[in-house]
C-alpha cells in the first residue's frame, strides 16, 4: 500500500507540473526557450511524457464550460472500483480545474504561435519531436529508418499486416525502407500519402507556408504520392512540390543538394530572402524577421553550414544591403 501511495503521489506531482507547463504555454507569454525547456522536461522519463500526454489530452477535450471533463470524470468513476474511482476523480478534477484556467486566446496561440516562436500544440504532443538545430535517427520498424531534421514532429500510426505508417505533422525527414519489399511504408503529410516499398526519399511538410508546404524528393527506388484517386509516381531525382495555393509540379533535382541538410549544410540558389530567412529560422534559437518587402524578394545564393548560421546574416547584409537590428531573446530584424 505504501509503495502504491508513493507511486500515486509521484504521478500526481508530475501531472501538476504538466498542468503548469500547459498553463504557461497557453498564457501568451511563452518564449521559444520555454518550448525547448518543455521538451527537455518531457524527455526526463517515460513518466514525465505520460503525464504530459494525460494533461494535453484533457486540455484538447476541454470545452469552455468544462462539461466534457466532468463527463469523462463521471464515466471513469462508473467503470472503476470505488477506491480507484475516488483517486482518479480527484486527480481529473484537479486537472480539469487547472486546465479551465487556460484562456481561449492562449489556446489560439498554441494552435498558431505568434511569429512561430514555439511549436504548435500538435507538434509538441507528437510521438517524436526534434528541437531547434537537432537531428535524430529512428528505427521505426525492422525495415524502416528515419532521420528527422530540426523542428520536426512525427506521429506513429497503427500498423496492419501489410503496412507501416507515420504522420509527418510538420518538418522534414529522410526515410529509408528495405527488406524484401513485401511491406508497404506510408508517410502521411496533410492530405497526401507518400507510399513506398524499397526506396529512400525525403519529405518536407510545412503547413501554413505558401511556398511549397509539401515537398517530396525521391532519392532511390520509386514513390507514389496519393491524394484521393490521383496518383503521382516519382522516380529517382524527381521532386513533387505543392504550394499553399494548391498548385503542384514535378521537377528534376540533384538528390545530393536536396539532402544536403543531412550533412549539416544549407544550399540556396537564387532563393528569395524571405524563404531563406524562414529556413534559417528552423535551425537557430530566436527569430529573424524581414520587415522590408523589397529586400524580402531579393535572391540569395550560397552554401552555409548549420553550425555557423550567423555567417548568413553577414552575407545578407553585404548582398542586399539590409540593416540588421539585434534584440534580446535572439530576435533579429532585417530592414
Amino acid at each position: 500500500m505504501a509503495q502504491g501511495g508513493t507511486k500515486a503521489k509521484t504521478e500526481l506531482a508530475l501531472e501538476r507540473e504538466a498542468i503548469a507547463w500547459i498553463r504557461h504555454l497557453t498564457s501568451g507569454e511563452a518564449t521559444a526557450a520555454d518550448a525547448e525547456a518543455l521538451q527537455a522536461w518531457r524527455n526526463q522519463s517515460a513518466a514525465h511524457s505520460t503525464a504530459f500526454g494525460v494533461a494535453s489530452r484533457l486540455w484538447r477535450d476541454l470545452e469552455p464550460s468544462g462539461n466534457r471533463v466532468r463527463r469523462q470524470q463521471s464515466a471513469t468513476s462508473e467503470l472503476s472500483s470505488a477506491n480507484h474511482a475516488r483517486a482518479v476523480a480527484s486527480r481529473r478534477a484537479f486537472l480539469g480545474g487547472g486546465l479551465a484556467a487556460a484562456s481561449i486566446a492562449g489556446a489560439y496561440a498554441m494552435a498558431r504561435p505568434p511569429l512561430g516562436l514555439w511549436p504548435s500544440w500538435k507538434e509538441l504532443t507528437a510521438d517524436y519531436r526534434t528541437a531547434t538545430g537537432e537531428q535524430r535517427v529512428l528505427a521505426l520498424a525492422a525495415n524502416v529508418s528515419v532521420r528527422m531534421n530540426t523542428q520536426t514532429s512525427i506521429v506513429v500510426q497503427p500498423s496492419d499486416e501489410n503496412t507501416d505508417s507515420v504522420a509527418l505533422v510538420a518538418g522534414e525527414a529522410s526515410f529509408a525502407t528495405g527488406g524484401d519489399g513485401a511491406r508497404r511504408f506510408v508517410v502521411l503529410a496533410g492530405e497526401r500519402r507518400i507510399e513506398a516499398k524499397v526506396a529512400k526519399f525525403d519529405v518536407r511538410y510545412m503547413p501554413g507556408r505558401n511556398a511549397a508546404p509539401l515537398c517530396v524528393t525521391c532519392i532511390s527506388g520509386q514513390l507514389k504520392v496519393v491524394s484521393g484517386t490521383n496518383v503521382t509516381t516519382l522516380e529517382p531525382g524527381q521532386q513533387f512540390r505543392r504550394d499553399g495555393n494548391g498548385q503542384q509540379e514535378i521537377v528534376d533535382v540533384d538528390p545530393e543538394v536536396a539532402s544536403a541538410w543531412q550533412q549539416g549544410i544549407l544550399i540556396f540558389r537564387a532563393t528569395p530572402l524571405a524563404d531563406v530567412v524562414e529556413e534559417v529560422n528552423r535551425y537557430r534559437p530566436g527569430r529573424i524577421i524581414v520587415i522590408n518587402d523589397e529586400i524580402a524578394r531579393m535572391p540569395v545564393s550560397g552554401r552555409f553550414r548549420v553550425a555557423r548560421l550567423d555567417e548568413i546574416l553577414v552575407r545578407i547584409e553585404q548582398a542586399v544591403g539590409a540593416k540588421i537590428l539585434s534584440l534580446p531573446g535572439g530576435l533579429v530584424v532585417l530592414s
